[in-house]
């Protein structure tokens, strides 16, 4: 079992104090977005054998596992991160993935540097995410119906939305929805900018509903993202709830802590709220233009304490186990690779004693055992 030393980014999103709290540091004023727990490249966590991609790059069998070795490539398959969101990022989509490994050969083909701003394929890989609350977590997430939509936009009286709210009323549920995003995104820049303005000043003086979009346009005036943003589903997950994102939903987080898994991709399309490039007509074709209900995850709990966040995919799996201090050690030995954190209280994880943001990296087949008084989430694949 290998104690992990790991990266934290600096977006621009980022909290200036929640990762901070969690680990028991002394804020450092800047963004802290996202610490990073795995063998991405853009940053590995460090071991005492070296950086784990490189651990893993020299004996990809022994770390993940024959099967697992077998089933992803000689990669480990997921990102765990901690994920703490100060203002809201950019609103976004991912593609499955057909959709990832076409696109991505499209752009090889075409000659477009990994490292353009405008390319939209970094990899050949889908990113299905996983966002764990440990704080009050406010997100966006899928098309909420065209008819609930329209109410809400009617209601702020602003003249300029009128089309859009006939569109919502008048069409079928994929074409409403369709049309609105593809006029909203592609609308005069400076007459949406007037739009945004007006709906910005009825959303602060109606507050209820319209509060979290009122917060998203202080971050981002003038953003056509922010009447996009409208369409979508508002959810506020408490401590322990969760959110699956699969292929073609759009969604932004817009505050709070959390632990988040993906697969390991980098492929984003953005809708808006960002001033990264936007491709609209690739973007509509990655959209499911279809109203869901956002899904909220709990916990399934087992027999033995694990408490299991069921998705549909099998590059990650992510469960937790909230231990009673002096609770007798649960065995996690597994075929598969792990990833143990601790998020509250002190966990004791084979040799190792995790506080709140340490984390461990357990080679498949190694011997692993927790106990003591606090959470530890367990980041593994289904191979």
């Amino acid at each position: 079992m290998d104690r992990l030393t790991n990266t934290i980014r600096p977006y621009a999103w980022g909290s200036t104090t929640a990762i901070a709290e969690l680990i028991g540091a002394e804020p450092s004023g800047e963004p802290q977005a996202e610490m990073w727990m795995g063998a991405h490249p853009g940053a590995p966590s460090r071991t005492e054998r070296g950086a784990l991609n490189e651990v893993i790059d020299a004996d990809p069998e022994r770390e993940l596992g024959t099967a697992a070795a077998a089933k992803f490539g000689p990669r480990l398959p997921f990102l765990l991160k901690i994920l703490a969101a100060g203002a809201p990022l950019s609103l976004q989509v991912h593609p499955d993935l057909a959709q990832a490994e076409a696109g991505y050969a499209d752009e090889e083909n075409r000659g477009v540097p990994v490292d353009a701003p405008h390319r939209n394929y970094k990899d050949a890989n889908h990113k299905p995410e996983l966002i764990c609350a440990l704080t009050p977590f406010d997100g966006l997430c899928g098309f909420r119906p065209p008819a609930e939509t329209a109410d809400l936009l009617e209601a702020l009286q602003v003249d300029s939305l009128k089309p859009y709210v006939d569109l919502l009323r008048a069409q079928p549920e994929e074409a409403a929805l369709r049309e609105v995003l593809t006029a909203v995104l592609t609308a005069d820049p400076e007459q949406m900018a007037e739009t945004v303005t007006e709906v910005t000043a009825a959303a602060q003086r109606l507050g209820g509903a319209y509060e979290p979009y009122a917060g998203i346009a202080r971050h981002y005036p003038g953003d056509p993202g922010v009447i996009a943003a409208m369409l979508l589903n508002h959810v506020r997950l408490q401590p322990g709830e969760a959110l699956f994102l699969g292929a073609g939903v759009p969604h932004a987080y817009l505050d709070g802590l959390g632990v988040e898994i993906m697969a390991n991709s980098d492929n984003v399309l953005r809708c808006g709220l960002t001033p990264k490039h936007v491709d609209v007509p690739e973007l509509l074709r990655i959209v499911r233009f279809e109203s869901t209900d956002p899904g909220v995850l709990r916990p399934e709990a087992s027999p033995d304490g694990e408490e299991v966040y069921d998705t549909p995919i099998d590059e990650f799996r992510l469960s937790r186990f909230v231990l009673p201090e002096g609770t007798a050690p649960h065995d996690l030995t597994a075929a598969t690779p792990q990833i143990l954190l601790c998020t509250a209280g002190s966990v004791r994880a084979g040799e190792l004693t995790l506080t709140p943001g340490q984390s461990a990296f357990v080679p498949a087949g190694e011997k692993a055992e927790v106990s003591g008084g606090g959470t530890v989430f367990r980041a593994t694949v289904v191979a």
